[in-house]
């Protein structure tokens, strides 16, 4: 009953600790209550494998049902898949390092959990199931204040702080239970007021000491209030030119370098090839014409028919009629240049947008994607990171919807010269819950790991703007239409992050193999 009261304890811990209610603090010693069940098992003769499974599996599933609930909305299967699956995967890593903490000394087991959790999170930015919606280093969100020093660690640096924070308070625990001197309390408590402390410290000087950059965009941000339910495939590509010029027309001045529209606004998937005869071509077209310094970038879905068969890609679809087409989620832009620039929405949402390992799964789960939520046709993606070039050579990133949520992804599009970033999302789907708030707060990452200004336009909210540090400056809430326009910093300076990602998360998984081949292969009597 004690090991179930600790694991349900470590649960309610980690749901209470995520944005946008939560309070972070508590992840510093979230996982200690698991961890001590963990120690007590292994320390005894019992064969416990299948108990910390399912100990471990309770406090993951607290987690993850209470911080992505809101995945209901979207489709309850999907919910549930995407809740059951990530929680055995969390479950997996603890049942490891029980299994490793016999072969392991203390502190060669702590580092090796601390590897292992950062290799697991970097899996979930990798690999076709992605899902890195609760890594850690996403907690701090709403504390930009605290995380200034993510532009040289990016998110990864969140979550080693924690496993810090959580070994510190772990270790402190055993020696109290062992020897019940209070002192050793304190000890920790020193030792854990420094480990969050130092951190904070650097963050305070990097504000006080950054400097934003002088160089500015006006950007009107357009947000139409669409729902994706009962009106978005109703409302015909024709209406939403009408609407978006209408709320455009409210804030655009001669001083405006760029108009911003949601993902997928003009849904009536258009072909490829017929774009220029579009009503998504005629908004930007009218609007470019009144104003001669304007750039528009908005959502757009398309398709590209095709018969001949040596363009046929892993993500083409066939065609009833014949032939196969590439289903697009993609941005464009307009602007005095002849030319439409078109991106491609590169990470897709599992299930809803792709077909995880199509080629080995479809022939034994048939069509169960259609299941989570996803459509019959499979999205096209493409392999470079595009950066828009507005009027006067500015340029930004088309980031799309779940995209922003990539640290290291994002990166590509300032590597490829994007001065501020550009988000176009729709997050209706969620309804009004935590899940569209989280999504915008998760921006403000991105933000201070690329010192790059934001603009951010979403469907039914939340639109705005985020300062080079993080900060949200003006938004526009869910729920509610019209426009909002706003001054973006112009920066052309790469961050530490920016050129060389998530080296953390790929040095963890390096040294994680080395020392998983040298716990395997001791005896057990060496420990």
């Amino acid at each position: 009953m004690r090991h179930l009261i600790l694991s349900l304890l470590s649960g309610v811990l980690l749901a209470l600790a995520w944005p946008t209610y939560g309070i972070p603090q508590l992840l510093f010693f979230a996982f200690v209550p698991l961890l001590i069940v963990i120690h007590e098992r292994s320390a005894s003769q019992k064969k416990s494998g299948w108990l910390i499974l399912g100990l471990s599996y309770l406090s993951f599933f607290i987690w993850n049902i209470v911080s992505t609930y809101w995945l209901y909305y979207s489709t309850p299967f999907g919910m549930w898949f995407a809740v059951l699956v990530n929680t055995l995967l969390m479950a997996l890593v603890f049942l490891i390092y029980y299994k490793i903490t016999k072969r392991l000394d203390f502190k060669k087991s702590a580092l090796f959990l601390v590897l292992l959790w950062i290799s697991f999170e970097y899996l979930h930015l990798q690999w076709e199931f992605s899902w890195p919606w609760l890594n850690l280093g996403n907690a701090f969100a709403e504390y930009t204040s605290w995380i200034q020093w993510y532009e040289y660690t990016g998110a990864f640096g969140g979550t080693l702080w924690v496993w810090i924070g959580n070994f510190i308070v772990f270790k402190a625990t055993l020696l109290y239970l062992k020897y019940k001197e209070t002192k050793l309390i304190l000890n920790g408590a020193v030792k854990l007021m420094a480990c969050i402390g130092l951190p904070l410290l650097v963050s305070v000087i990097i504000l006080k000491t950054y400097k934003t950059s002088t160089k500015t965009a006006e950007v009107v941000i357009l947000q139409p209030n669409i729902d994706p339910y009962n009106e978005k495939y109703n409302i015909t590509d024709s209406n939403i030119q009408t609407l978006l010029t209408t709320l455009a027309e409210e804030r655009v001045t001669d001083s405006t370098a760029l108009v911003l529209a949601p993902e997928t606004v003009f849904a009536d998937n258009t072909p490829l090839s017929k774009i220029n005869y579009s009503p998504a071509y005629q908004f930007g077209k009218t609007m470019v014409s009144k104003h001669y310094k304007l750039s528009i970038l908005s959502g757009i879905s398309m398709y590209d028919y095709f018969t001949e068969s040596s363009r046929v890609t892993p993500q083409s679809n066939s065609h009833p009629k014949g032939g196969w087409f590439d289903d697009y989620n993609s941005a464009y832009m307009m602007n005095t240049s002849k030319d439409i620039q078109l991106y491609h929405k590169s990470k897709l949402v599992v299930g809803v947008e792709n077909f995880p390992y199509q080629g080995l799964l479809k022939p034994l789960l048939g069509d169960v994607m259609l299941d989570l939520g996803g459509t019959v046709a499979m999205k096209t993606t493409q392999k470079d990171r595009e950066a828009f070039t507005l009027n006067y050579n500015i340029k930004t990133a088309p980031i799309i919807c779940y995209e922003s949520i990539y640290g290291e992804f994002v990166t590509g599009y300032v590597r490829n010269g994007a001065q501020f970033l550009s988000i176009i999302t729709n997050d209706a789907w969620w309804s009004n819950t935590q899940g569209h708030k989280q999504h915008f707060n998760y921006a403000r990452l991105r933000a201070i790991e690329t010192r790059r200004s934001i603009a951010r336009s979403a469907n039914t909210g939340i639109s705005g703007f985020i300062s080079e540090t993080g900060v949200v400056l003006e938004t526009l809430g869910y729920e509610k239409q019209g426009s909002i326009k706003g001054t973006v910093t112009l920066n052309d300076t790469m961050t530490f992050y920016v050129k060389y990602g998530d080296y953390i998360a790929r040095t963890s998984a390096f040294v994680l193999i080395f020392l998983f081949l040298y716990a395997i292969t001791r005896r057990r009597g060496e420990v």
